[in-house]
């Protein structure tokens, strides 16, 4: 995994901390992670705070991973649906591989993406886990 210098990932934490997509300010479609620009051709977009809570539409186990994940295996990740039909990307935790099911309600959590050993910056962002087990 490249990691990211301590100035450049501290200038992106609100995007690592919190769960906000960009709104069109012409065509109102919703995106995350955020674009330059939208499919009408805006550039013009606001902050919206996306819903804690979603359900998973899609995931994979991963059993062979690379080294900067080998203690989080097997490594589940999937697609999460959330209000207006924004799907995030993540990492699904606190979930044994045989009981995640398609539609499973999931909740955000703040976690250890990863840890840069150079620098010796802890790197956080959001995962999701299920919310019923």
């Amino acid at each position: 995994m490249k990691h990211e210098s301590v100035p450049i990932y501290w200038r992106n934490v609100p995007q690592y901390y919190r769960l906000v997509g960009k709104r069109c300010k012409k065509c109102s479609k919703l995106y995350y992670p955020p674009v330059v620009r939208c499919r009408c051709g805006s550039r013009e977009f606001e902050d919206v705070a996306l819903p804690h809570e979603g359900k998973l539409v899609e995931y994979t186990v991963l059993y062979q991973v690379g080294t900067d994940f080998l203690k989080q295996k097997p490594l589940i990740v999937g697609l999460v649906e959330v209000a207006d039909g924004v799907r995030i990307p993540s990492q699904i935790v606190d979930v044994q591989p045989e009981k995640v099911t398609l539609g499973m309600r999931v909740e955000a959590v703040f976690r250890r993406v990863s840890t840069d050993g150079r620098h010796g910056l802890v790197m956080y962002g959001c995962k999701f886990r299920p919310v019923d087990l």
